[in-house]
């Protein structure tokens, strides 16, 4: 008998036929024998919704209310799907939200991490036949606040889970089969990939690829949680994110995906003083603010000053210029909007020179101009103007052959 996490995403839950299939998909894993955990998000597009009304009500909203406002999409959701469950007797289902199953997290509102899950409650149901349904996307602080754990957050809930309760697979159900080479709406050509690393999934969830948040892969590694990403609306094999160990045949693959995010802003800062402690005086602030900082580029100093650029995500761009303007004195800060960043991932490629220099040709043989770029063993990125991110991918996803 195993023990299966099963996470449902916003489309998974997205109407109330949706909703009863959800129900199904849980009874028929129960029926074979396994015992069940089911995680879910908002229905699809409740989120965006209350984000919209909270910003009508007020633009640079209380961190704490925001946060108390997005978590209840995720109540209604909880409570549809085991409202579905009892109509399948003599199962039932009993929905859970974040704290009434002990999620503690810090107090970092809209961004906030899991640091303890208490499982007694989940046991005790899950010991009676009981399929637990718990919201994703939320916890509890110390002093008992609402706190949520980002967008995408309920991939993160659901593999927290997963490790708290020693199960033996998490189960990410989406609106796609499982993890392409690239985005099928970009690329009709992108495949579908069997197993990734854990190392790769990390690069393309932080490079901008939708499937799952990069927090949830990150945990995932750090316990050895296999996560199984599948459909909802078809019964095929997904994609199996594991580690590398267990993959084969790695240094056959150079470039294992693609991936792009448009919601960039560079931040130019120009006339900043070349002296110890200033860049950490900056990135500190930002970092206080929780804001995530991507590429960075210093320029050489010359006549004792220096230019500092780097990106942020278009949803931290209001927040990032007000710490900026605290910088003061002759530092001069431009913004540029509208970018994307491209990526290209693959383990293999720690072992191949020259694909960084096949990518800036491909790039530029395509009249796509890089304003900025960074590297590491797995990837490399390069942010460009927003207006040429899907001929970028198509451009990179040919020329590295993953058709």
């Amino acid at each position: 008998m195993s023990l299966i996490v099963k996470k449902f995403g916003g489309t998974s839950v997205g109407s109330i036929e949706r909703i009863q299939n959800v129900a199904r998909l849980a009874l028929k894993a129960q029926k074979k024998g396994d015992k069940v955990v089911v995680v879910v998000s908002a229905m699809a597009g409740e989120t965006n919704r209350l984000v919209g009304l909270a910003k009508k009500v007020n633009p640079i909203p209380d961190s704490r209310d925001y946060d108390l406002l997005l978590a209840s999409g995720e109540q209604a959701a909880v409570g549809l799907v085991s409202l579905a469950l009892n109509t399948l007797k003599p199962f039932s289902g009993r929905g859970f939200l974040g704290y009434q199953v002990g999620i503690y997290t810090d107090s970092v509102y809209s961004k906030a991490r899991i640091y303890k899950i208490n499982t007694q409650v989940l046991k005790k149901e899950i010991a009676k036949g009981v399929i637990p349904v718990i919201a994703g996307f939320q916890g509890m602080d110390l002093e008992n606040n609402i706190t949520t754990l980002g967008r995408g957050g309920s991939d993160t809930s659901a593999v927290a889970i997963a490790i708290a309760l020693g199960a033996q697979v998490c189960e990410i159900y989406t609106d796609v089969d499982g993890v392409f080479t690239s985005d099928p709406r970009v690329c009709p050509e992108a495949r579908k990939i069997s197993h990734i690393s854990y190392e790769e999934m990390m690069e393309l969830a932080g490079l901008g690829a939708k499937v799952l948040q990069i927090r949830s892969v990150e945990l995932a590694a750090k316990f050895n949680m296999p996560i199984h990403v599948r459909s909802s609306f078809h019964t095929g094999e997904g994609t199996m994110v594991v580690s590398k160990k267990l993959l084969g045949g790695l240094e056959k693959v150079v470039v294992s995906g693609i991936a792009s995010d448009s919601a960039q802003v560079k931040f130019s800062l120009q006339n900043v003083p070349d002296r110890p402690g200033m860049a950490a005086g900056i990135f500190g602030a930002l970092a206080k603010a929780a804001i995530d900082v991507d590429i960075i580029v210093q320029d050489i100093p010359t006549a004792g000053k220096l230019s500092l650029s780097f990106t942020v995500s278009g949803t931290d761009q209001l927040k990032a210029a007000r710490v900026l303007k605290k910088i003061g004195g002759a530092v001069r800060i431009v913004q540029e909007k509208d970018l994307a960043k491209v990526s290209i991932v693959g383990v293999g490629m720690q072992h191949h020179p020259g694909v960084a220099a096949k990518m800036f040709e491909l790039l530029a043989r395509a009249q796509i101009n890089i304003k900025l770029i960074t590297t590491s063993e797995i990837k490399i990125s390069c942010l460009i103007d927003g207006a040429l991110e899907k001929k970028a991918v198509r451009v990179l996803h040919r020329g590295f052959g993953l058709g």
